[in-house]
Parts: C-alpha cells; structure tokens; sequence
C-alpha cells in the first residue's frame, strides 16, 4: 500500500476542476462520432477502447505504471479491498448506456441536471459512509448547502438549452401534449437512468481512489476501470450487432479517436484526488470543471445554433462559488447532522 503524502485542497481542488474540463471535450468527440457510426454504443466501444490501448501504452512504458501492474494481482488475491471494486469501470459503462439512450428524449439539459443531481446526493452518501480512500466525513449543514447550490446552479447554467434542448426533448413535449396522462409515465425510466448514472459515478470514483491506494498509482486504477468497461460495451455491442446491424465504417479523421485519451485523464485524476478531497468536492469540482469547459466550447468551437446566454455564464459561476460554500473551513460541530 502506498503512503503518498495528500494534496492540500488549494493543490486539490484546481487538478479536479482542471480533470472535469476533459468531460465535455470527450463528450463533444463522442457525440461526433456517434452521428458519423449512427451508433451511440459503437461510438462508446470506440472511446472505451482507445482508452483502453492508451493505457496500457502507460503501463507498460513509465516505471510507476509497471510497478502499478505488479500490484494488480496480488491485490485483488489477497482481498486488500473488495474484489468487486475492479468492476468499477462498468459504472462508466452504464453512465455511455443512459446517455446513449435518454439524451435524445429528455435533451442534454435534462440529462445534466439529472446526473448532476445523482452525483451531488451520492458524494454525500459516500463521504458518510467511508467508502472512499478519505474515510468517513460527516453531513455537515455547510456541505448540504453546497450541494444544493450546485444542483440550482447547474440548473441555471443549462437553462436556456431547455428551449431547444434537441428534437427529442421536443418530441417528448409534443408527445405529451397530445398522450396527456400517459407522457410522464413513459418519461419516467428516461429520467430514472441518467440519475442512477450520476449516483453511481460517486461511487466509481471512491472504488478507484481505493484501488489506487492499494495499487501505489492511479494508472494501474484507471487501466483496470478501462479494462472492465470496456469488456462491458464489446457485450452490449455485439447484443446490438446481432439484433439491428453494424454501424457505419470507421472514419478517418484522428480526432474522432481523442474521445478515449480524454476518459483517461478525469478518471485517473479522479482515482487521484478523492484520497485527499473526498468524493463530494472531487465531484464538485470535476463538474464545475464541465461547466467551464462546456462554456469555452461553446464560445471557440460552438456547434452550429449556439448562443451562450447570460444565464449560463452566472450558473457556471454560481457553481464555483458552491464549491466555495462546500469546501469552507467551518469550525469542528458546526452545523454538523
């Protein structure tokens, strides 16, 4: 087990919200390559596995990742943490699942609100419960605030894609308006798997940075999640091949192959950080990192249509200013639950 001095949160704290800018750039390449394969799944599979050689490129060539490799085996032989957390990566997997599938119904709007919601509520839970690497930290009535903060935030910032947040939320509206009663019932699976997604992603994030104290390095963490998931989305694509067809060919532009190396970044940074951070403000952090990095894609390389409104510039900073409230040095028993 390695004995890594932690990063102070001033150190901390930057390097998440730095990781979380990778989200919505691989977001973007995925979504491109998704429509080039008219395969959401097959553009997963393409990403996971990229990701997957990337990593172990890494391992085999820089000393910590070759001492990492060493580590894998004999950690999950001698039970230093519950086998089932070299599973992790299928959290990533189910997470491409809910988007592959709810996006196009609900709108990126409503899927980020939905995930952002799930994470937010389970960094609590996890934090509470000690699963991560940071042990036990209790809920405080400070952290319940930031939390919140960064749902209405986040909320805020994606508020103006709720007009047009894409043919299938619009479809889903005009459904309603003729199904009546019938809409909210079918719109409920929809909302349910983008919030389990997020709920779920607090907890890949603790069974990582876990595996990463065991492992001596988050490269042997994050080449085990790209293993698990990756082995996940070859399934479900093959499931998909057999029922409906192959996607498209493969296309030749090299960008479209960037979306994986991104995944590597959030989530190795993010096996890093929660043993010094915890998972609550690891996942703040990365997600006000998405909402920065969503804000500069859309004023440098925006997609045709875009308008960056007012209320997405002071949603992003109401949500760094979440952040803020959540990670403040109250004294010991303030406002503790």
């Amino acid at each position: 087990m390695t004995h890594a001095p932690r990063l102070p949160l001033a150190v901390g704290l930057p390097m998440a919200v730095a990781s979380g800018l990778a989200i919505p750039v691989q977001g973007r390449i995925n979504g491109a390559l998704g429509a080039r394969l008219g395969d959401g799944i097959a553009a997963a599979v393409v990403s996971f596995s990229t990701g997957l050689i990337v990593m172990v490129i890494v391992s085999l060539l820089a000393p910590r990742g070759r001492a990492g490799l060493a580590q894998i085996l004999p950690a999950l032989r001698e039970r230093r943490f519950p086998p089932y957390y070299a599973l992790a990566g299928g959290i990533g997997a189910f997470f491409v699942f809910a988007q592959s599938f709810t996006v196009g119904l609900l709108g990126i709007a409503l899927f980020t609100v939905a995930t952002v919601t799930g994470q937010t509520l389970s960094g609590l839970l996890v934090d509470r419960l000690g699963i991560g690497p940071a042990g036990k930290k209790s809920v405080t009535g400070i952290r319940v605030i930031g939390c919140i903060l960064t749902i209405a935030a986040v909320s805020w910032a994606v508020s103006p894609r709720f007009a047009g947040g894409g043919a299938g939320a619009a479809g889903a509206a005009g459904s309603a308006a003729a199904g009546g009663a019938a809409e909210p019932a079918a719109l409920l699976l929809p909302i349910i798997l983008p919030v389990l997604a997020g709920f779920l992603m607090s907890f890949q994030q603790a069974m990582n940075g876990t595996a990463t104290v065991h492992y001596g390095t988050p490269i042997a963490a994050t080449l085990v999640n790209f293993i698990a998931g990756t082995c996940v989305l070859w399934v479900a694509w093959s499931i998909k091949v057999a029922v409906a067809g192959p996607a498209n060919p493969l296309p030749g532009e090299w960008w479209y192959y960037l979306g994986g190396p991104m995944g590597c970044v959030f989530i190795g940074l993010g096996a890093l950080l929660v043993r010094s951070l915890g998972v609550l403000v690891t996942g703040l952090g990365m997600i006000a990192g998405q909402l920065l990095g969503s804000l500069g894609l859309d004023l440098l390389v925006p997609t045709p249509g875009t308008v960056v409104e007012a209320a997405t510039v002071l949603g992003t900073l109401l949500t760094l200013a979440s952040i803020v409230v959540a990670t403040l040095p109250w004294p010991r028993g303030a406002f503790r639950r």
